[in-house]
Order: C-alpha cells, then sequence, then structure tokens
C-alpha cells in the first residue's frame, strides 16, 4: 500500500510564535511613564476625534495604552485584572539598566533629562 497524499500546504507563516506576539505588541512600562506625565496624559485623555481609532480615539486607557469603543468599555476595563496589575507595575520602581560602578564604587546613574 502506499501513503497517502500530503496536504498542499497554505501560505502560513512558519514562525507563528512571532507574528502573535507582534500582533498583540503594547508599549512597554518606561514608554507608558513618559505618557502618565502631565503634559502628556491630557493630550492623550482629550484627543481629537479619529475615525480610525476604536471610538473615534475618545476612550483610552493611558495606563494600559488601549482605546475603547464607548466609555461603558473603558470602565469596565478599569475593574479588570489585567489593569489592576498594569497599574501596580507602573507605582514599582521601573529597570533602568545596570548601574555601573567607578572606581571608588560609587555607581553612574542615568541621566534622565531627556
Amino acid at each position: 500500500m502506499g501513503r497517502p497524499q500530503a496536504r498542499s500546504r497554505k501560505h502560513t507563516s512558519k514562525d507563528k510564535r512571532k507574528d502573535i506576539k507582534t500582533k498583540h505588541r503594547v508599549k512597554d512600562l518606561d514608554q507608558i511613564i513618559v505618557d502618565l506625565k502631565p503634559e502628556n496624559a491630557e493630550k492623550l485623555e482629550k484627543q481629537e476625534v479619529d475615525p480610525d481609532l476604536p471610538g473615534l480615539g475618545q476612550h483610552y486607557c493611558i495606563s494600559c495604552s488601549r482605546y475603547f469603543v464607548d466609555a461603558r468599555a473603558l470602565s469596565d476595563h478599569r475593574k479588570t485584572k489585567i489593569h489592576k496589575r498594569r497599574v501596580k507595575a507602573l507605582k514599582e520602581d521601573i529597570y533602568t539598566g545596570p548601574q555601573q560602578l567607578i572606581d571608588n564604587g560609587k555607581p553612574i546613574m542615568r541621566d534622565e533629562s531627556n
């Protein structure tokens, strides 16, 4: 007896895991910290109407960097475990890279004035 006929492969990605990761990509915590500054937060909360965004860009969660369809969806989102975890992570100290030591043992801190 012969072998069963091999199925033809459609045009699928060989690396599905990478495709899923890039599709569901969210902002990192250090990028969100910049958005939480008062001057940036005000701009994000009061955006102009954009027909390409969900809810015309009017309902935005800054800590999760997500747009929502309406105010009820946004208020429901704020009750979820995902949102609460993100808020808790933003309150903690954020990793800024290894501290380098000079010869006498003093750490060199990264300048964050930029």
